[in-house]
């Protein structure tokens, strides 16, 4: 009884906190070394999404085009199947925390890093509307500590981190 007391009065806090911080615009990091960002990033969390509906394992993993825009690849385990979408993504400020991702064109999606590891182990991505959210990792996994923490980061930005499902990821990578 005391632990669901305890879990109700800290989603509750949790919503006030969003509603309260959903008023101001979204900051981002101070800035994101690109180089350091490029490789694979695996999803530990987000809001649903339909196109990922029913997705495991899945995983991004970015690298350099040649005209400075970056190259996307999501990848996830849909219904038994590898599935692959590459897309692009442009740099839209000096602090290369703020990009445009486009999978299909001429359709865009704002991609802002909003939390990010000083040695670059895991990034919460967000859009100024705080309607999509995912809290990425370096490895399949991210310790519950680091993972409850940069929830509630993100319920300080204004994400209702209700919305969030972990992602179902395995250990052996290679699978993917």
């Amino acid at each position: 009884m005391k632990k669901e007391i305890l879990a109700t009065s800290v989603v509750l806090g949790l919503t006030a906190l969003a509603l309260q911080a959903r008023c101001k615009p979204l900051e981002t990091v101070k800035y994101v070394e690109l180089k350091k960002y490029l490789g694979t990033w695996f999803e530990i969390a987000a809001f649903p999404k339909a196109f990922e509906k029913g997705c495991m394992c899945t995983s991004a993993t970015y690298g350099l085009a040649e005209n400075g825009s970056l190259i996307v690849k999501n990848r996830c385990i849909q219904d038994g199947d590898l599935k692959v979408k590459e897309g692009r993504a442009f740099v839209t400020d000096r602090t290369n925390a703020k990009l445009d991702v486009e999978f299909f064109w001429p359709f865009r999606g704002k991609y802002w890093i909003i939390d990010l590891a000083k040695d670059y182990s895991y990034a919460v991505v967000g859009n100024p509307s705080r309607s999509s959210l995912w809290i990425l990792s370096r490895r399949p996994t991210l310790d519950e500590q680091t993972y409850n923490e940069l929830v509630v980061n993100a319920a300080n930005k204004g994400f209702d981190v209700r919305k969030l499902v972990k992602t179902d990821q395995i250990a052996d990578v290679s699978a993917i």
